[in-house]
């Protein structure tokens, strides 16, 4: 297995555990759980090998920290605000670039007070403090940076978050998360808030007016949008009202499992017509279908089939949105507090232990493009997939227009 340069840096080891922080058992970052490898043939392994050395790859959406290795210890572990960064799994990932969505201040996930503004930035600032004493992986904020990544052999990390929740109705707070390098948000997360409603919702009344004028500041100060957790009517209104195209950065098509956690085609096809890019969801028990009723690259990969074959391979890309450690268990330790219980539909499924294939960031990509060149995808498709789409809307959405010039 091919790895990054790493020189066995663990989070926060430039303070004194302990003493500045409490430690904590944390799951490991490679083989907590049986390594799975797609089939594929010597010749196409060599092949899948050339393509993640001389393409982008880039994850549109994924949780690159380290949980505790008893998931019940989520809530204090939280509490210390603190994460710890999986910097042994991403040098072993073969990601160049990866959209982290940190935890959007959930201090206290257990109540809605979890999106805190005073929270959100320390979330962003601590985890900054602890990039900063390492080298493998950088905060991104141009797609310059990407390039350099690859060329340098680092992991470019762009910061994210799933929801604007913490803005209340202070739009000027975009441009403030955007000074601190934040450059993808979402609208709402399960619950609604002021700019719209969120997918646990009952009624979705839509984008807000609060809720426009936050999709025009992003627009505007080039920051990128992500309506996955939002419900249906706030997703088509964000996706009509935006100026620019957006993400749906890790979902699944809803005609393949009835679940409000994935969209409609109807949806899926407004943000594809304009321009938009669909990234394929696979946290546990999510991207399932009746023909693959237990969660796995197999099921994951009938997501990304149907949606590219719906809109077109111009408008697919993967996010994911795996993290180190034991994500089944996560889910069912968060079900309540986040509403992935409601989120997960109706119709029976065979609970898995992990997601085999694509379980965690280190195992995602590498099986991706395994299942991909066995499939009979071309180079230029997989391109496409793992960067060159996501590349292609960042440039649109990132670009930084100068201001009109004084008059004399």
């Amino acid at each position: 297995m091919k790895t990054k340069q790493y020189d066995g840096y663990r989070s926060f080891q430039y303070l004194e555990e302990g003493v500045d922080y409490k430690p904590f058992r944390l799951a490991k970052e490679i083989g907590r759980v049986p390594s799975y490898s797609v089939q594929v043939t010597e010749e196409q392994e060599a092949r899948v090998d050339r393509l993640l050395d001389n393409e982008l790859i880039i994850s549109l959406h994924d949780h690159a920290f380290v949980v505790p290795e008893d998931v019940n210890e989520i809530w204090e572990y939280r509490r210390a605000g603190r994460d710890w960064t999986g910097y042994e799994g991403l040098a072993a990932s073969r990601l160049d670039v990866v959209f982290d969505n940190f935890m959007d201040g959930t201090a206290m996930v257990t109540s809605k007070a979890g999106w805190k503004w005073d929270d959100v930035i320390h979330d962003l600032g601590m985890r900054y403090s602890d990039i900063a004493h390492q080298d493998l992986v950088f905060l991104a904020t141009t797609v310059d940076d990407f390039y350099e990544a690859k060329k340098t052999g680092r992991v470019a990390l762009v910061a994210a978050l799933e929801a604007s929740t913490m803005i209340e109705n202070e739009v000027d707070r975009i441009d403030i998360l955007y000074g601190f390098g934040v450059r993808m948000m979402g609208i709402a997360y399960s619950e609604a808030n002021s700019l719209g409603c969120g997918l646990k919702e009952r009624r979705d009344g839509g984008l807000t007016d609060l809720g426009r004028r936050a999709v025009r500041r992003m627009n505007r100060i080039g920051m990128a949008i992500d309506v996955s957790h939002s419900g249906d009517q706030t997703s088509l209104d964000t996706i009509e009202f935006s100026e620019k195209p957006i993400f749906i950065t890790h979902v699944g098509t809803r005609t393949l499992w009835d679940s409000p956690r994935m969209k409609p085609d109807h949806v899926i096809k407004a943000c594809a017509e304009k321009g938009g890019v669909i990234g394929i969801e696979a946290a546990p028990h999510t991207t399932l279908t009746k023909k693959h009723i237990q969660h796995s690259i197999e099921s994951y990969m009938e997501h990304f089939e149907y949606i590219a074959n719906l809109v077109g391979i111009d408008h697919v890309a993967f996010g994911p949105d795996t993290l180190f450690g034991d994500h089944v268990g996560l889910h069912h330790v968060f079900a309540n507090a986040l509403s992935i219980k409601s989120a997960h539909g109706k119709q029976p499924f065979d609970e898995v232990e992990y997601v085999k294939g694509i379980e965690n960031p280190a195992e995602a990509f590498p099986n991706i493009v395994r299942w991909m060149v066995a499939h009979g995808y071309s180079d230029e498709e997989i391109r496409k997939s793992v960067s060159g789409n996501i590349l292609r809307v960042l440039e649109q959405v990132w670009a930084r227009p100068r201001g009109k010039a004084a008059k004399a």
